[in-house]
């Protein structure tokens, strides 16, 4: 039977108010791989509490006792690295080996975390008066409040429990209900870290029953989010009643632009690598890849090769490269998106089809898709697909790339290929996107500043700036 997890409140497991539990599937077999509690309003209540009642303590602890206990719990999710991956696989479909890089980004995040608590520096600037200073505090919010995606179960979590704590701060973490049995397995290691009763709780359940009364809460004083834009809209709206303020990772479209003096081989690498890992499931993934005509049909041929040699299969197995879609909901959907692309004109080079027979019957497997004759006024150039399907378009020019790069309501992440410097350094100016990646695949560094422009959301996170997003600014006059 699989386990049945309670939820992680005030340093303790408890049921759940509903006496019900939500069954976890492994979207590679359908077999059920856990039951996460059903939390409702009751248990959100009751977390909120227990981290307001924890703040008092733990803000006072000194940066340095913060540290350790982050440096602990990062000791032990590395310890717990092979059972983390294995559980991000069977909860969420993604390649073992991807899983593993999975719960190093995650060990990297709280490492950063617990090295730079340090870093959260005040200021003095001059007073009005000879005997006067102005000091400007850096102090912790209170009561967070974190709602994860389903698509980096574990690292999501860290990527908000890290710097939250290590800031001063408590916090409420709502996990995604197809994914939450990575974020328990977290607070067990919480648990054993030591950190005290209160400061981090893990609350499972669905969005209407936990993470809608998590955003309204008025203890809450700072709601992070990563997830769909729609829905990033509705947490901004929502938390404008208590203005209580928002950091939103949203959706994206990220545009893959090949000029024609790129490393063709290195650019086909990356553009395949940055759209078919996690089975495109990611939102800095490559969306829409812009050629310059003079080396179009070049490039298709390479990025064709690359893909016919994906290997989709089990997620378990060592030499899979993509498994399945996270559920039926979100196959159907990408397929649809394809279907969509061909009735408007794209021609479908590869894939573009359910796998079905042998290991592909039991799950949510899709086959990884090239879309050629790709016009700028399709619907799969505007909207996200995030799935394996790649779509290439030819451009005359760099000044062409960049128009249409920039034609898109998201801005979070973008991808250059060229040796050009004037282009690049063009490129840092006009392309309206807020991470871009310089003749390189994809992935943000834990010491970088992961966030985006226009509907991809708002804040950011990551490194020194998304630390002292968990902070505010106290504003002191000093005088004797």
């Amino acid at each position: 039977m699989a386990q049945k997890y309670d939820l992680f409140i005030n340093g303790e497991w408890v049921s759940p108010q509903t006496g019900e539990w939500i069954a976890v599937e492994n979207p590679a077999t359908k077999e059920t791989v856990g039951q996460a509690a059903r939390g409702g309003e009751a248990d959100l209540d009751k977390a909120v509490a227990a981290a307001k009642a924890a703040f008092p303590a733990w803000s006072r602890k000194t940066a340095t006792e913060r540290a350790d206990y982050v440096h602990a719990l990062k000791d032990l999710v590395k310890r717990d690295k092979t059972v983390l991956a294995q559980i991000i696989t069977s909860e969420m479909g993604k390649p073992l080996k991807e899983a593993e890089v999975e719960v190093d980004f995650a060990i990297g995040l709280l490492r950063f975390s617990a090295e730079n608590t340090l870093r959260l520096q005040g200021e003095i600037i001059p007073g009005s008066t000879p005997d006067e200073k102005i000091l400007i505090d850096r102090v912790p919010l209170g009561v967070i409040g974190a709602i994860t995606a389903w698509n980096f179960p574990l690292a999501l979590c860290a990527r908000k429990i890290g710097p939250a704590i290590a800031a001063g701060n408590t916090i409420v973490v709502k996990p995604h209900e197809l994914t939450p049995l990575a974020s328990l397995h977290l607070a067990k290691l919480v648990e054993e870290a030591g950190i005290p009763k209160g400061v981090v709780n893990i609350v499972t359940g669905d969005g209407p029953e936990v993470g809608v009364p998590l955003v309204a809460h008025p203890d809450v004083k700072l709601i992070t989010m990563t997830g769909s834009t729609p829905a990033g809209k509705k947490i901004m709206a929502a938390a404008a009643e208590t203005l209580k303020e928002v950091r939103l990772e949203l959706g994206g479209k990220a545009p893959f632009l090949v000029m024609e003096d790129a490393d063709l081989e290195k650019a086909a690498e990356a553009a395949v690598q940055s759209r078919f890992m996690n089975t495109g499931q990611v939102c800095t993934c490559n969306e829409r890849t812009y050629i310059h005509e003079a080396v179009y049909d070049d490039f298709v041929q390479k990025v064709r090769q690359k893909i016919d040699a994906l290997k989709v299969g089990l997620p378990t197995d060592p030499s899979t490269d993509m498994g399945p879609k996270v559920s039926e909901d979100e196959l159907t959907k990408v397929h649809e998106i394809v279907q969509k692309a061909v009735r408007q004109g794209a021609t479908l080079e590869t894939g573009g089809k359910r796998l079905t027979g042998g290991v592909y019957d039991k799950g949510y497997f899709y086959a990884p898709t090239l879309l050629t004759d790709v016009s700028q006024d399709m619907d799969i150039v505007h909207n996200e697909v995030f799935g394996p399907v790649m779509s290439l378009i030819k451009v005359a020019d760099f000044d062409q790339a960049l128009a249409w790069a920039n034609d898109c309501r998201y801005g979070l992440s973008a991808y250059l290929f060229t040796k050009d410097l004037s282009r690049i350094l063009r490129m840092t100016r006009e392309l309206e996107f807020g991470e871009v990646y310089v003749n390189r695949p994809g992935g943000e560094a834990p010491q970088g500043f992961h966030h985006g422009y226009k509907e991809s959301g708002l804040g950011g996170e990551d490194g020194q700036h998304g630390l002292e997003a968990y902070v505010q600014t106290k504003t002191i006059y000093l005088n004797a």
